[in-house]
C-alpha cells in the first residue's frame, strides 16, 4: 500500500472515481477531463479523498464516538439528537495536519493559476455513495460559496466533514440500507464564477415533473444559485427541444415563463453571502438569452449522452466575462425510476369551485388533509400523518416531518426546489410557489391539493372525491384504427407522452387564446378601440413588448409547441379558432370587435371569420404563430385544421389568406384538414377533399346540424343523438367519399369513450383515426381493438 494521496486536482479525475472523491467531485472531474472538447466549461478545483476522510475519522477516540451515538439511534434515540451530537464531534477538532497541509498548497496552487492571492472559492461536500442511479444524496450535505484565505477555507472543510450527519443524510442512509461509517465524504474546492454579478440554476435533460425525455428545461435566477436550489425564488424556467437542437437553423427553445425572482443570493460584505430583494427590473426581466438558453441545453445534451443516463446539473453565469459555466452534474434518479410502461393518473369526480391558492403542480397525484400550517420543523409526534404541510419554504431539516404529509404546499419555490425535489422522490403531491399559501390556509382546514390538473397546482376547500386510475401500457392491444389524444392545455401535454397514442387528433388553439394570451387579438392591433380600463389590462400583460401582435404570437406559438413536442414526430392536428363571438366577447378587450349574436353557435365563426375584415388581421396572427412552430422551430408535425367551412368559396378563400401569411399548403410538408360539421361538408365531399388534405368529423356539430337540434337545449336531448341514422350513414359516406379521393377521415369528440357501440359503428365505416381525451385512451384502444376483431353494429345504426 502506498502513501495517502489526500487531495486530487479535477484534472485527474473521473466518473470511476466514485469510491474516492464521490459523485459530484468524480463527475466534475470527468466534465473537466472529457467533455471539455465540446465546449463545456467547468471551474477549476481539486477534491479531498475518502482515504483523508478515513485518516481523520481514525485521528483519537473519533470512529470510536460516532458509533456509539449510532447505537444510541438503532436503541430509539431522537434522530436530530444523534445528528446534533455526531456533527459536533467532528468541529471540535481541527484536521489532520497532512490534510490540512496539503489542502492548501492545493488553494495555493488555485491562487497561482487564478492570478489572485485569496481567490473566492466554492466548498462543496460530495459523499461515496452519492449521485448514483440508484440513490440521490444530493443537497444533504452542505455547500459553502464566497470562502477566501486559507482559516475561512480550513473552516469550511471541517463543516462538510460535519454535514455528513445531518439528520437528512443519516435519515437517509437508513431508509437506503447504506452503513452510516461505510459511506466517506470528499470536499470539492472549486473557483467561485461570480453569478452574484449575474444568474445561476438548474438544467435537466428531462422534464422533471413527468419525464418527457426529448427536452432539456433550464431554470434560472438572478445571483447564485443558492436561491434556485433551495425553492426561496420562482425561477425562469425554458424548455428546449431536443430533436431541433440538432439544426443549427432552427430555434429549439419552444417555451419560455418569466418567474417573479424576488430574491437573490450575493457575496456579503462581512461573512459568506447574503440574500437581498431583487430590482422591480429584473424581476420582469429574463436571465438568459434564447443564445444563452441553447448554449447550456447543448452542454446538457452533451452530458446526457456522455453518461447514457438523464442528468440534473447546475450552472452559473460569470458576471465580469458573461461565461456561462458548469458547476455540478448528477444522474436524474426520480423521473429516470418511474416504470415506462405503467402510467398513474389521477381525476378528481366532482367539479371543483374556485381555488384557496394555486401555483405550480409538483407531481400528478391528489392529497387530502387537514391544513398544518408550520414556520418551522417540529416534532414527528406533533404532525398528524396525513396532514397538509403549508409553510413557507423547505430545507432539508423539513423532510421527517414532509414524509408524513398528504401533501405539501409552500409560498416560495418552483419546480426546482428543494420542496419540489423532495416531494417528488416521496411520492407526495405538492403545489409550490403559491405566494400567499400560509396567509389564506388557516391551520386545521380540511383542503384538497390537486397536482392532476395539469401544470398548475390547485387547493380546493374540502375533502373532494377523486380516483386513481393504473394503466397497463404493455397490455394495450395494437389497433389498425390510430387513436389519438384530444389536448388542449399545452401545460398539461407532457405528462400524457407515455401514452402509445398515434399523435394529437385535436389541439384547439381557442384554450391557449384563453388561458395564456388572454386577450382579444384584435385588442392587441387595435388599442385605441378600447376604454381605458381594458387598455390598462393590456398594457399591463403585455409590459415589455413593443409588438403587441408579437406577444400573442410568442404565446400562441408556445403552446403549440409544447403540443406537438409532446407526440413527435406523430401527427398533431391543430384546429384553428373556433369561439364564438359571445365567447370572444369574453376576452380582455374583445366587446368593440364582436357583434351581438342571436345565436353564435350557427353565427360567425371559423372560417368565416379567417378573410372577413373584422378578424382577417387576428388571423394572420394565428397562422404567424403556427408558421413559426413549424418553420422556425422544426415541429413540421403539426397539421393545421379550419373549423366551420361552409362553402367551397370559403375554402378557397381561407387557404389563400393562409398562403399570404406563409402557410402554403404542400410546402415544408404542411397538410390542411377541415372539420366536417356541416351537412354541406358531407355533399361535397369530393370537392372539399381536392382542396384539403384530410377531414376530421366534429360529432356534436354534425348531429346538431343534421337533426336541426341545438345540441344545449334540455328540452331536446332525447333528440340529440350521434347514434340517428342520419348521422351514422352521413359519417359512412364522407368515409367513402373522402377515401375515394385518397383522403383520411378521423373524429375527435367524446361519444367513442362513453359508449362501445358507437365505436364499433365507426371502425365499421372504415375512420382512419378516433381523437380522445388521454383519461379515455386506454378504454377506446380496447373498445377498438374489439370492433376491429369482432364487428358488431353496421354503419347503418341499426342494431
Amino acid at each position: 500500500m502506498g502513501p495517502i494521496r489526500r487531495v486530487v486536482p479535477f484534472t485527474e479525475l473521473g466518473r470511476q472515481d466514485v469510491a474516492r472523491v464521490g459523485g459530484k467531485n468524480a463527475s466534475l472531474g470527468e466534465l473537466t477531463n472529457r467533455l471539455s472538447a465540446v465546449g463545456i466549461r467547468v471551474p477549476p478545483g481539486f477534491a479531498t479523498t475518502a482515504d483523508a476522510y478515513r485518516e481523520l475519522l481514525g485521528t483519537g477516540d473519533l470512529r470510536r464516538l460516532v458509533e456509539e451515538q449510532i447505537d444510541r439511534l438503532h436503541e430509539g434515540a431522537p434522530l436530530d439528537e444523534v445528528g446534533a451530537a455526531v456533527r459536533s464531534l467532528f468541529l471540535a477538532r481541527p484536521l489532520p495536519e497532512p490534510l490540512r497541509d496539503a489542502v492548501l498548497t492545493a488553494y495555493a496552487g488555485l491562487a497561482k493559476e487564478s492570478g489572485r492571492e485569496s481567490p473566492d472559492v466554492a466548498v462543496r461536500s460530495s459523499a461515496t455513495a452519492e449521485d448514483l442511479p440508484e440513490a440521490s444524496f444530493a443537497g444533504q450535505q452542505e455547500t459553502y460559496l464566497n470562502v477566501r484565505g486559507t482559516e475561512e477555507l480550513l473552516q469550511a472543510c471541517t463543516r462538510c466533514y460535519a454535514s455528513l450527519f445531518t439528520d437528512r443524510a443519516v435519515d437517509y442512509r437508513e431508509r437506503m440500507g447504506f452503513d452510516q461509517l461505510s459511506v466517506a465524504l470528499s470536499v470539492g474546492v472549486q473557483l467561485m464564477v461570480r453569478s452574484d454579478l449575474a444568474g445561476a440554476g438548474v438544467a435537466f435533460t428531462l422534464d422533471p415533473e413527468t419525464g418527457f425525455p426529448d427536452v432539456v428545461v433550464v431554470s434560472a435566477a438572478w445571483g447564485l444559485g443558492e436561491t434556485v436550489v433551495s425553492g426561496r425564488v420562482d425561477p425562469d424556467e425554458y424548455t428546449v427541444f431536443k430533436p431541433s437542437m440538432k439544426d443549427p437553423a432552427l430555434d429549439p427553445v419552444i417555451d419560455v415563463r418569466i418567474g417573479t425572482k424576488r430574491l437573490k443570493t450575493v457575496y456579503a460584505d462581512t461573512g459568506l453571502t447574503r440574500t437581498v430583494d431583487t430590482l422591480d427590473s429584473e424581476r420582469g426581466q429574463r436571465v438568459l438569452d434564447d443564445s444563452e438558453v441553447r448554449t447550456l441545453a447543448g452542454w446538457a445534451a452533451a452530458v446526457e449522452e456522455h453518461y447514457g443516463c438523464p442528468m440534473d446539473l447546475e450552472w452559473a453565469k460569470d458576471g465580469l466575462t458573461g461565461d456561462l459555466w458548469i458547476v455540478q452534474a448528477r444522474p436524474e434518479t426520480v423521473q429516470s425510476r418511474r416504470p415506462a410502461t405503467t402510467l398513474s393518473s389521477c381525476r378528481l369526480t366532482v367539479t371543483p369551485g374556485e381555488p384557496l391558492v394555486t401555483g405550480k403542480a409538483v407531481g400528478e397525484a391528489i392529497g387530502r388533509g387537514p391544513v398544518v400550517a408550520l414556520d418551522a420543523p417540529v416534532d414527528l409526534d406533533r404532525f398528524p400523518r396525513g396532514g397538509v404541510l403549508v409553510t413557507g419554504v423547505t430545507d432539508p431539516d423539513w423532510e421527517p416531518v414532509m414524509k408524513r404529509a398528504a401533501a405539501i404546499v409552500t409560498d416560495h419555490g418552483g419546480r426546482t426546489s428543494h420542496a419540489a425535489i423532495v416531494s417528488r422522490e416521496l411520492g407526495v403531491p405538492a403545489v409550490v410557489g403559491t405566494g400567499d399559501g400560509t396567509r389564506i390556509l388557516g391551520h386545521g382546514l380540511a383542503v384538497t391539493v390537486s397536482c392532476a390538473e395539469g401544470e398548475n397546482g390547485h387547493v380546493y376547500e374540502g375533502l373532494l372525491p377523486y380516483e386513481e386510475t393504473r394503466t397497463d401500457l404493455a397490455d394495450l392491444p395494437p389497433t389498425r384504427t390510430r387513436v389519438m389524444l384530444n389536448l388542449a392545455d399545452p401545460s398539461a401535454a407532457l405528462r400524457w407522452w407515455r401514452l402509445p397514442a398515434d399523435g394529437v387528433g385535436l389541439a384547439r388553439l381557442e384554450f391557449i387564446v384563453a388561458h395564456q394570451v388572454k386577450v382579444h387579438p384584435m385588442a392587441l392591433l387595435h388599442p385605441e378601440r378600447l376604454d381605458a380600463h381594458d387598455l390598462h389590462l393590456v398594457e399591463r400583460i403585455t409590459e415589455g413588448y413593443l409588438d403587441r401582435g408579437q406577444y400573442f404570437v410568442d404565446r400562441l406559438a408556445r403552446g403549440i409547441a409544447r403540443i406537438a413536442a409532446s407526440r413527435w414526430p406523430a401527427p398533431v392536428v391543430v384546429r384553428t379558432s373556433d369561439f364564438k363571438t359571445n365567447e370572444y366577447a369574453k376576452l380582455l378587450g374583445g366587446r368593440p370587435f364582436e357583434p351581438a349574436e342571436a345565436n353564435p353557435m350557427i353565427g360567425w365563426r371559423g372560417a368565416s371569420r379567417y378573410y372577413s375584415e373584422g378578424y382577417r388581421e387576428g388571423f394572420a396572427l394565428e397562422c404567424r404563430a403556427l408558421r413559426r412552430v413549424r418553420d422556425d422551430m422544426g415541429l413540421t408535425n403539426v397539421i393545421v385544421m379550419i373549423p366551420f367551412c361552409r362553402t367551397l368559396r370559403e375554402a378557397d378563400q381561407v387557404l389563400a389568406v393562409m398562403a399570404e401569411e406563409g402557410l402554403v399548403r404542400g410546402e415544408n410538408g404542411l397538410r390542411v384538414y377541415v372539420m366536417a360539421e356541416i351537412p354541406a361538408n358531407i355533399v361535397l365531399a369530393e370537392e372539399f377533399a381536392a382542396r384539403f388534405d384530410g377531414f376530421s368529423i366534429g360529432s356534436n356539430d354534425l348531429t346538431q346540424l343534421t337533426l336541426g337540434v341545438d345540441r344545449d337545449s334540455e328540452a331536446l336531448a332525447h333528440v340529440f343523438d350521434e347514434r340517428d341514422p342520419a348521422v351514422v350513414r352521413s359519417i359512412a359516406l364522407l368515409a367513402a367519399r373522402a377515401h375515394a379521393a385518397g383522403r383520411p377521415v378521423g373524429l375527435c369528440g367524446q361519444r367513442p369513450s362513453d359508449d362501445p357501440d358507437f365505436t364499433t359503428i365507426l371502425v365499421e365505416a372504415g375512420l382512419d383515426s378516433l381523437s380522445v381525451a388521454p383519461d379515455s385512451f386506454a378504454a377506446v384502444k380496447r373498445h377498438v381493438a374489439r370492433a376491429e376483431a369482432n364487428p358488431g353494429t353496421g354503419p347503418g345504426g341499426e342494431e
